[in-house]
């Protein structure tokens, strides 16, 4: 899994830093109207909700980690964001969210951000709470399995960009997929610049 999610990285780091702006202004109109909440559990079984952060943004990904291409590419992406606003990233959360519960055990969501960033957060939870989180930011997501596939050979089909909540867990905007890492840091260091002040960082 390590060789491969390598060279999905490597792939991913042409993509987002090379990539023509994406038009998201359509895809976040679209959510801004959801509740864009989630009541989760972490790697070491606590329950995280969107109000857990205060002070920070959050930056927010639905996937799973069977992705072959997409997931890859998002998470390092993220790692990028988080690599280039240096010092300014302990006021920024990112989050991985599985679509995929029942195959993304808490072992293997742990490993497979950390091999990304270990300042990522991989949650998941039971499949209704999943869909409920997953409704409330407008994503959609299904199994695809093949003719004879075997119970747990399949793949899952989602919805793709991140999202990003202000520092009092409500949303505020929605990123397209292979938007520019670059782009994504001035929105956010935009953001930031508008409430310059840091808040108490949660213990966690």
């Amino acid at each position: 899994m390590i060789r491969s999610l390598g060279i999905a990285l490597c792939a991913a780091l042409v993509v987002f830093w090379q990539a023509p702006a994406a038009a998201d202004d359509a895809a976040a109109s679209s959510v801004a109207g959801l509740p864009a909440r989630y009541l989760l559990m972490d790697a070491n079984g606590r329950a995280v909700s969107n109000e857990d952060f205060p002070g920070r943004l959050q930056l927010i990904s639905f996937g799973y980690t069977f992705c072959p291409d997409v997931c890859p590419t998002t998470l390092a992406e993220m790692a990028a964001v988080l690599n280039a606003l240096g010092p300014d990233a302990e006021r920024l959360q990112a989050i991985f969210i599985t679509v995929d519960p029942e195959r993304d055990t808490a072992g293997i969501l742990r490993s497979y951000v950390s091999f990304f960033d270990p300042r990522i957060v991989g949650l998941s939870g039971s499949p209704a709470l999943v869909r409920r989180a997953a409704d409330h930011f407008g994503v959609r997501y299904e199994q695809v399995r093949e003719p004879g596939a075997a119970a747990d050979q399949y793949a899952v089909d989602h919805s793709v960009g991140m999202f990003l909540l202000g520092s009092d867990g409500r949303y505020l905007r929605r990123f397209a997929y292979a938007m520019p890492a670059v782009e994504i840091v001035e929105r956010i260091r935009e953001i930031m610049s508008a409430s310059p002040q840091r808040l108490p960082l949660p213990a966690r």
